[in-house]
């Protein structure tokens, strides 16, 4: 199981995420180009202490992405067409979330074999994807008897 984020905008989101992932156990993989400074101290406060117990790859992009890491796209997606609740997780699956501000396009939407979201209350858009990415995590992990004791 691993998380990765595609053209990241917002380092303190990014160091939330790695910081739920070091305490889940899970690798994080940042594809390029971030919307920020990857040295920002921003990220490295959010994600205090934990920074350092995360497994972090970061990708050139999206094609040096592909070519490096296997494993099933699962795609975390306001536009799912399977609710979290309804999905099926394997071992090895890469969950995958777009930017804060553009989501993924096209052509990792096309890419992605599943593609998840989390039922909300009517009539409102997104959680933060920080936020999103904890969930999806814990549901996936709890899932395949995964979760750290």
């Amino acid at each position: 199981m691993r998380l990765a984020l595609f053209q990241p905008d917002i380092p303190g989101n990014v160091g939330a995420i790695l910081r739920s992932c070091a305490c889940f156990g899970v690798p994080v993989d940042l594809i390029e180009p971030l919307g920020f400074p990857w040295d920002d101290k921003r990220v490295r406060r959010a994600g205090m202490d934990y920074y350092d117990h995360v497994s972090i790859t970061r990708h050139a992009d999206w094609d040096a992405f592909r070519a490096a890491t296997p494993g099933r796209l699962v795609l975390l997606t306001a536009r799912g067409s399977v609710p979290l609740t309804e999905a099926a997780f394997e071992p090895g699956d890469v969950i995958l979330m777009g930017s804060e501000s553009a989501g993924a396009p096209a052509h990792v939407h096309a890419a992605a074999e599943l593609r998840i979201r989390i039922p909300m209350a009517p009539d409102l858009r997104s959680l933060n994807v920080s936020v999103a990415a904890a969930v999806t995590v814990y549901e996936a992990l709890r899932q395949l008897g995964q979760l750290p004791t």
